[in-house]
């Protein structure tokens, strides 16, 4: 009988030895499995996180956030050596305003005033009230010659100009939804506007109608729905056609610069600032990147702590399994030297037998780690989950008023830690399987080399 089919043959020697061999050894590669998978798709998710999210710069004039603050606008000319830095991938140009019925706009606005508009509001610069009169009640003002003027206040409509309007969200952080028409292009300087479904609906406006802003006619060529009332309430226009109405020629309240890679941010940020120096104050996500990459990178590096601790087990444990299974047949070791068997066929017997129980660890294992990967995975994102917190929620400060712009990257954050799913591939697979022969060969290898090298007569009076 040669070594192979003798080694093959004795793995099932001992059936319940056999048994207890290929689930130890199959927990062991199976958890070496789940932690591989876990690895393979918390890097993926990293990967993405860094080259959707985090990457995005915004620029804005100093001292100005929206419709707060002071300072001087910054133009597109200004921002023309930050767009064509290097690693610059896009650079997103908007441009905020109000306008107020009977004053520049026939519009209505959709919002009414309330209670926590008239908190909030600072109309005027002679109005001490800054809770306002009741609603609808009249409010009065200093006028020409010593007299006053009476008017009613009404909430303003807010405008948000922009050169990318397709890759636009408003207010609220949902990306809008064109209910009916066509989006015009961002680049176009044509009297067109976007309209929030809620404004529509208020100044009895479709696609094709048309309304006053700035005593020109603008026609309505679609109307979006972004799922909050506030958002709903406003105006999306392209860039080029409110810097013309509003007679503010390449004027912009802010840009949304695009980065290659979160890698690259501050280089560019660096970069921005020198370029632009105090006229624009520049800010980066770094600190909420960071914050979403973090947990991602904590469960990376448990899962390669586990990784390591269940090879070096299962490493343990088929190296003492074929010590002990080689010392109790330190008897059979002597008569098949007796008989003339070379030290590498006994050799070749066990590592044989090693292999054979390993190979049945190993299906025992993948069968357990593929069950097991995506519920582990689950539990350990759980836990890091709860310490993500606002990070995950994206970037929401600053703004443009009511009505600010965010762009690509805000919902990758959000799901930083949403849905990340494992996935078996056969190369893994394989790969897998390598590595567990290899451990067994090298576990079986040394204790029979060992045990072969001893004389014959010797092995017989072994117990």
């Amino acid at each position: 009988m040669g070594s192979l089919s003798r080694g093959g043959k004795n793995a099932f020697r001992n059936v319940v030895r056999t048994i207890s061999i290929t689930m130890i050894v199959g927990l062991s590669i199976g958890l070496a499995l789940v932690m591989v998978l876990s690895l393979k798709a918390v890097q993926s998710r990293i990967d993405s996180v860094k080259s959707q999210i985090g990457n995005n710069i915004t620029v804005s004039p100093a001292g100005a956030r929206g419709f707060e603050g002071g300072g001087e606008p910054l133009t597109q000319t200004e921002m023309k050596a930050v767009a064509t830095a290097a690693h610059v991938v896009k650079t997103t140009y908007t441009l905020s305003d109000r306008v107020t019925t009977g004053d520049t706009t026939n519009l209505t606005a959709s919002i009414d005033l309330g209670t926590l508009g008239r908190r909030q509001r600072n109309f005027n610069n002679n109005n001490t009230d800054q809770t306002g009169p009741p609603p609808g009640a009249a409010e009065r003002q200093s006028g020409g010659s010593g007299g006053t003027t009476t008017r009613t206040f009404t909430m303003p409509v807010m405008i948000t100009a922009t050169n990318n309007l397709a890759s636009t969200s408003v207010a609220g952080g949902s990306k809008m939804t064109i209910t009916a028409g066509t989006l015009p292009s961002g680049g176009s300087s044509a009297d067109v506007a976007v309209v929030g479904k809620a404004l529509a609906i208020k100044n009895n406006l479709k696609v094709g109608s048309t309304f006053t802003l700035y005593t020109k006619t603008i026609k309505v060529a679609a109307i979006f729905d972004a799922g909050n009332a506030f958002a709903n309430g406003g105006l999306l226009m392209p860039l080029a056609t409110l810097q013309t109405l509003s007679a503010r020629p390449s004027e912009i309240s802010a840009a949304t610069v695009q980065v290659d890679s979160i890698t690259n941010v501050d280089a560019v940020a660096k970069t921005a600032t020198a370029k632009l120096g105090s006229k624009a104050d520049v800010v980066t996500p770094t600190d909420t990147s960071s914050s979403a990459i973090t947990p991602l990178e904590n469960i990376k590096t448990i899962a390669t702590y586990s990784l390591i601790g269940s090879l070096v087990a299962g490493a343990v444990i088929i190296l003492l399994t074929m010590l002990m299974i080689v010392r109790e047949r330190r008897r059979e070791i002597g008569v098949l030297k007796a008989i003339g068997s070379s030290n590498v066929s006994i050799v070749t017997q066990f590592i044989t037998e090693s292999t054979v129980l390993t190979l049945l660890g190993s299906a025992f294992g993948a069968i357990l780690g593929i069950l097991l990967s995506n519920p582990i995975l689950k539990v350990m994102v759980s836990n890091s989950q709860s310490t993500t917190g606002q990070a995950l929620r994206g970037p929401g400060g600053g703004g443009f008023g009511a009505m600010r712009a965010a762009f690509s990257g805000g919902p990758g954050i959000r799901t930083a830690l949403q849905n990340i799913q494992t996935s078996v591939g056969l190369d893994l697979l394989l790969y897998g399987l390598l590595a567990a022969i290899i451990i067994a060969i090298i576990g079986s290898a040394i204790p029979a080399w060992m045990s072969a090298r001893i004389r014959p007569a010797e092995a017989m009076r072994s117990e």
